[in-house]
């Protein structure tokens, strides 16, 4: 039997959905291993209220799919994920997931995180605004121009550059903003002054936790295109500090939770105190989170004791 056509639908959908702005991810079946009811090139588009419209499978693998579809969107970051119990360990930009139906088939999808790009205000048309926004633009930012007190949705963000014109009134309307972060350019002295003025007029000291100024990281800039750059620059990294992605190159993070344990089967962290089944056999302890992992290991014990140790000896002090 032919797999069914592409569905066009999707594709409109998807386009509907970038054209009003809204986030969606895209999953593509790239391996299936039967017995399942999917196909390489299935295809579905997850919304961010988690509806799923298309097929990928069925109940056993959608709702894996539908929930690292929402963790793909708040981090902004694509995923390769396996769901399978068959305990194969395949690259390390693989996530493994339990199959949590008993047929134990096996599919490997694509899940491609489409959000929207960041909307950004610019206050101000002085040279360094109008510089700034050229940046933001090749960078795939869309810039508003509505009006900051009635614009809905109102922007991501916002880079105050009036520069000694109506500073003050400009910084307001940011603050009242629904903006995530609010960027000034101005020199510290003149920062100090208009952050005094915020709090005269009623500008919360949480929400002046939002203001930064000067306006992005210290490059000893000088000229309004130098000053832009580096305010684009930080606002580049509180978008991508928003997102979840910044990771310190020095403390990678842990592979698993602390107090996880890692299913020898399905090569998934689970947590043993929500664990389905429990065995312990050669003076040791394992969980299992579905039916099928556990008759994996009840047919096979030596191979999946063997992938317990192995990844109990590579797992750091």
């Amino acid at each position: 039997m032919n797999p069914p056509s592409f569905d066009t639908g999707l594709l409109s959908e998807a386009l509907d959905l970038s054209g009003q702005n809204l986030p969606y991810a895209w999953a593509t079946v790239v391996r299936a291993i039967s017995p399942t009811s999917a196909y390489v090139g299935a295809q579905a588009i997850i919304t961010a209220d988690g509806r799923m419209r298309g097929w990928v499978g069925g109940g056993c693998a959608q709702e894996v799919v539908v929930q690292v579809a929402l963790d793909a969107l708040q981090s902004g970051r694509s995923r390769l994920i396996r769901i399978s119990n068959d305990g194969g360990i395949s690259d390390p930009d693989t996530e493994h997931h339990a199959m949590p139906c008993a047929s134990n088939g096996a599919l490997d999808l694509f899940i491609q995180a489409v959000n929207p790009p960041p909307t950004l205000y610019i206050a101000g048309s002085t040279p360094a605004g109008t510089a700034a926004a050229k940046l933001a633009a090749i960078l795939g930012w869309h810039i508003s121009l509505d009006n900051l007190q009635t614009a809905t949705p109102g922007p991501d963000y916002v880079l105050v550059a009036t520069q000694g014109n109506d500073d003050a009134r400009n910084l307001e309307d940011a603050l009242r903003s629904a903006a995530r972060k609010v960027l000034l350019i101005a020199s510290s002295r003149k920062a100090q002054a208009l952050i005094a003025a915020m709090r005269s007029v009623g500008i919360s000291e949480q929400r002046l936790a939002d203001l930064e100024s000067p306006a992005g990281p210290d490059i000893l800039a000088r000229t309004p295109a130098e000053i832009a750059l580096a305010a684009v620059a930080g606002l580049v990294r509180e978008h991508r500090k928003a997102a979840g992605a910044v990771q310190s190159a020095a403390a990678p993070m842990d592979p698993q939770p602390v107090g996880s344990y890692v299913n020898p089967v399905c090569l998934r962290a689970i947590d043993p105190a929500t664990a389905l089944h429990t065995v312990t056999v050669a003076g040791g302890t394992h969980y299992f989170c579905c039916n099928g992992c556990k008759t994996k290991f009840d047919h096979d014990p030596e191979k999946y004791l063997e992938i317990a140790q192995r990844m109990s000896s590579s797992s750091p002090a």
